[in-house]
């Protein structure tokens, strides 16, 4: 089981030194990857209604320029979009963009993408929020044909191409695409065409199990094997103690996933971020979170 560390640019600075200082020391401390998030555009805060997100008031980097960057600067650590909302962007330009950090990084590379929630970011992209879902699941469908070959002709509903072509593409012939997000239909597009699935939502328990278990017999159904598609939950240094942290590792183990990433930031219902936001704040809480759990992975 690989154990990944969000990136919190909001918190660190958004600058090259506190990127690459903090990208080196996670890789240092043996983390398989690193996480970061996508919003290309914001709700100005003075404006945003009460319990909504979505605030500008937060740096986010653009995934594919902030692992382009870290990748000159990290031997062996992987990066993965967590996730990148794909449907407010063109699929060839995002094909693209992945097979170009797919050659710069040497495959360390995955492609989370999802569906969005914030309809402003598609309203400053020119891209429609109500079909993102649909449009989304073709999306994914081009850029894996584009990524597989030379020379592409395909005709779905949104996209079209005859004979075109993307270079350099990767040389695996794909970049690993990972759907988050926990609707009925992301388990559909999971089972069909996904490399992983990344859910957040849910906590340790039953529910989830038996989430996994219908997910793994849709894979099946599909001509698939479970085992060729990985299963990524988050966890929360900020929250609880050592011994909880090993308790929920040693349960995603068990539940059969592949990557849990420690996140220090998230908040949800059964999330929570760390209290500090500084630098040597994140380091120590995933320096922490790591020394408790390595014997577990």
């Amino acid at each position: 089981m690989q154990l990944g560390a969000s990136i919190a640019v909001g918190d660190l600075g958004a600058g090259p030194a506190a990127m690459r200082d903090y990208a080196q020391t996670a890789e240092g401390l043996g983390f398989d990857y690193l996480v970061a998030p996508d919003h290309v555009l914001g709700i100005d805060p003075a404006k945003i209604a009460p319990g909504q997100r979505g605030s500008n008031a937060t740096a986010y980097h653009d995934p594919f320029v902030l692992f382009g960057f870290l990748a000159g600067v990290t031997k062996k650590i992987g990066f993965a979009a967590g996730v990148l909302i794909l449907a407010q962007r063109q699929a060839a330009l995002v094909a693209k963009q992945a097979a170009s950090l797919d050659a710069l990084c040497e495959g360390r590379f995955r492609l989370g993408v999802g569906v969005g929630w914030n309809e402003v970011e598609f309203q400053g992209l020119g891209m429609d929020f109500h079909t993102r879902g649909v449009r989304s699941a073709e999306q994914v469908r081009f850029m894996q044909a584009l990524w597989a070959k030379e020379g592409v002709t395909f005709k779905g509903k949104y996209h079209e191409l005859t004979d075109g072509g993307i270079n350099p593409r990767p040389k695996s012939g794909k970049v690993e695409v990972w759907f988050g997000g926990h609707a009925e239909q992301t388990l559909k597009r999971v089972a069909k065409y996904g490399d992983g699935f990344m859910p957040n939502r849910w906590p340790p328990g039953d529910e989830v199990l038996r989430i996994f278990d219908r997910l793994r017999g849709m894979i099946k159904a599909e001509g698939r094997k479970p085992e060729d598609v990985g299963l990524e939950v988050w966890t929360s240094p900020g929250k609880g103690t050592p011994d909880d942290w090993r308790k929920e590792v040693a349960f995603w183990k068990k539940a059969g996933c592949t990557h849990v990433l420690a996140h220090t930031t998230f908040t949800s219902a059964i999330h929570e971020r760390i209290k500090g936001k500084t630098f040597d704040d994140h380091v120590k809480a995933i320096t922490q979170y790591r020394d408790a759990v390595k014997d577990l992975l």
